[in-house]
């Protein structure tokens, strides 16, 4: 017990600085990280962790250079030194993350996304929530998170959308030779904004258009626009039973008869 009260009235002053350090470095990141964030939001550059992630770092390595020193007796040159012999094995070993930390500038500091875009990445579509070191995490409609590392986002097809192109739902079918291509129209129309009236966007209408023909009949595209918080699967089922009840629509070609 002596010895343990020795060693601590020995190391009292290393140990306050090393605290001292520790505290202002939390505060001097929560501080800065407020300032930033509402920097961001009244500049058009982008707001995302990324960025508060990075001053993190910067902060805590000039702490704990500060430190290395007066409370461990290690010059930071050597320790630098030492790094920079060591740093060729270990970016081989990060590459990925380099590559992924990079592609995330990129994308940031270019615009091509921002927290709040709505995109569609491989057939995946949803609002981009926000992009971190490794990863950019996109939320679904359906409230699932995808998390798509930002290497592939730079490389990947990226498409940008439209609240209205988000959220529209396209339906095929084929039309009855020898049926009346107005009639086609006006039936599917009424037939549809009936039976969606409840997962429409206000104000929109549902769309038809006539898109050629088959040994069957008429080929027949309906779309609607699906308002927000209803899963699409819900816009589509609703537009399948309606256009389903049509006299007019051809069953053998759903079956390939």
């Amino acid at each position: 017990m002596d010895q343990i009260l020795q060693w601590f009235e020995a190391n009292a002053g290393k140990i306050i600085f090393l605290l001292v350090a520790i505290v202002a470095a939390l505060l001097i990141t929560k501080g800065l990280a407020r300032v930033m964030r509402k920097v961001l939001d009244r500049t058009d550059m982008p707001s995302a962790s990324i960025f508060i992630n990075i001053m993190r770092v910067l902060v805590w390595i000039l702490a704990a250079s500060i430190v290395l020193q007066p409370v461990f007796g290690i010059s930071p040159t050597t320790l630098m030194t030492a790094l920079g012999v060591g740093g060729i094995a270990v970016s081989l070993g990060l590459k990925d993350t380099v590559a992924n930390v990079i592609s995330g500038f990129g994308l940031m500091l270019g615009k091509v996304i921002q927290p709040g875009d709505l995109v569609s990445v491989a057939g995946t579509a949803g609002v981009v929530k926000d992009i971190t070191w490794r990863q950019t995490v996109v939320r679904e409609r359906n409230g699932n998170e995808m998390v798509i590392p930002n290497s592939v986002l730079n490389t990947a097809s990226l498409e940008k959308l439209t609240p209205s192109n988000e959220g529209c739902v396209t339906m095929t079918f084929t039309a009855k030779a020898g049926s009346d291509p107005a009639h086609v129209t006006e039936a599917v129309k009424r037939a549809v904004a009936t039976a969606t009236a409840e997962f429409a966007q206000p104000g929109s209408e549902p769309l038809v258009k006539l898109t050629g023909f088959s040994p069957y009949g008429i080929e027949v595209q309906a779309l609607a626009f699906t308002r927000d918080g209803v899963f699409l699967s819900t816009m589509r089922d609703a537009m399948a039973r309606a256009i389903a009840g049509c006299e007019f629509v051809e069953q053998r070609a759903a079956v390939g008869e």
